[in-house]
């Protein structure tokens, strides 16, 4: 398929951009700085892009058969809650205005149910340096909820995701929908290779459109 994937070059849209390439997809990466795209593939055609330009993204966009957003304006952001919440949108309508139907948002584990009307983000454990950007994509997740138009779909990763030496790629996870998957210690938990593997079915499969879903081992 002809992929384009926002956000390429970040933690989790580096994984997926790989996982891509090992299938043999075309892709498009859309970045704010290309340079830090260090793959050198044939399959792979780097853009400078700027999520807030709705008809210069649209541009890109157009002729793709999936659109892919792991987009994420910094964990350091102070403007993060406004500037996801505002890019999400942006990429939302980009995707309309260019006539692709198939958005895969990748957003977070906060907006998941913990208890029965709990979510994680309201939690008091939950990290205080997390809950801007956390709430900022449940937020959004209860707009594109309303989306009649695409064929969207929202993965909310696990609770813990791994990072770094610590991420394994074991080629296999568990789905839930609106409550995190534990394991048999309790833990909700995913490497990003995994997490990766399953955006990519996603893309190739389309199990989950109009709804959200989560996934962890």
């Amino acid at each position: 398929m002809k992929i384009a994937l926002i956000g390429a070059s970040g933690f989790v849209g580096s994984h997926i951009l790989e996982e891509l390439i090992s299938r043999g997809h075309q892709v498009t990466t859309i970045t704010r700085h290309p340079e830090k795209i260090k793959v050198q593939n044939t399959l792979v055609k780097n853009v400078k892009g700027d999520v807030s330009n709705v008809e210069e993204l649209a541009g890109v966009l157009k002729g793709h058969d999936v659109v892919i957003s792991s987009y994420n304006p910094g964990w350091a952001n102070p403007n993060i809650y406004e500037d996801f919440l505002g890019g999400a949108q942006a990429i939302q309508q980009a995707v309309k205005t260019s006539g692709v139907k198939r958005l895969i948002v990748i957003g977070g584990a906060g907006s998941l149910f913990v208890a029965p009307g709990i979510q994680l983000v309201d939690t008091p454990q939950f990290p205080a340096e997390w809950k801007p950007g956390a709430l900022a994509a449940r937020d959004y997740y209860n707009i594109i909820q309303k989306e009649q138009e695409l064929d969207w779909t929202f993965l909310s990763p696990a609770i813990e995701m791994h990072q770094g030496t610590a991420g394994t790629r074991k080629g296999v996870y568990r789905t839930g929908k609106d409550n995190p998957v534990f394991d048999e210690n309790g833990r909700s938990v995913i490497s990003v290779e995994d997490l990766s593997i399953a955006i990519v079915d996603e893309a190739e499969k389309g199990a989950h459109k109009k709804e959200r879903f989560t996934v962890a081992w």
